[in-house]
């Protein structure tokens, strides 16, 4: 078992090493030492995603109520259910992995925002997507779709221009939210069906 052990270090090691390299290297090519005319911008972006997350599915939400539309009130509710789901799976992530930030390993990292919790994986990334897919599933039209990517993409640049996140940690958010986004607007689409065929007794 030790020998089975060793060799797979032996094999993996140099390749995540290697990853690394690229990693804080990508890093390093975005993330500025010195300040930027572009920063105050990107901390904006970054700073919005709680109020953009939390905003979406609450307007929705309170539109579909007042114009009556049971169909706007159920995407809020979608969309609310994959970011708590996201979040959910993201804190677990970042306590179980305990990935310190870029600019603790690296000095040479310019922080350029405030960052509390582990690194691993990005929580405004995941959050942005998880947004972003919810409502791009649930009204595909590319005046939709576009602008919500289009966000959800510069708040995933933005963590790393500010130097708080690799980009290992904003592609894994950006899975996740995306991920957890597409599970509930499937479920929620199950469920529309099931009570579809309950309500006209039709055969499944």
């Amino acid at each position: 078992m030790k020998k089975i052990l060793f060799l797979y270090m032996l094999l993996f090691l140099p390749v995540t090493v290697f990853s690394q390299n690229i990693v804080i290297q990508l890093l390093r090519s975005i993330n500025s030492p010195e300040p930027q005319g572009s920063d105050d911008f990107f901390r904006f972006v970054s700073n919005s995603d709680a109020f953009v997350v939390v905003g979406v599915p609450a307007g929705m939400a309170v539109t579909g109520l007042i114009t009556k539309d049971k169909e706007l009130f159920r995407n809020a509710c979608v969309t609310a259910v994959a970011s708590a789901l996201t979040a959910g799976i993201v804190n677990g992530l970042k306590y179980s992995i305990n990935r310190d930030r870029p600019f603790v390993t690296y000095p040479d990292i310019n922080k350029k925002s405030k960052a509390g919790s582990p690194s691993f994986p990005s929580g405004h990334t995941s959050s942005a997507f998880a947004t972003a897919t919810s409502i791009s599933l649930s009204y595909p039209k590319w005046y939709v779709i576009v602008p919500s990517y289009l966000y959800a993409g510069t708040v995933a640049y933005s963590r790393m221009d500010l130097g708080v996140h690799y980009p290992s940690d904003v592609l894994a958010g950006a899975v996740i939210g995306s991920g957890c986004a597409y599970l509930t607007w499937k479920i929620n689409q199950k469920l529309l069906l099931k009570n579809k065929h309950k309500a006209c007794n039709c055969p499944k």
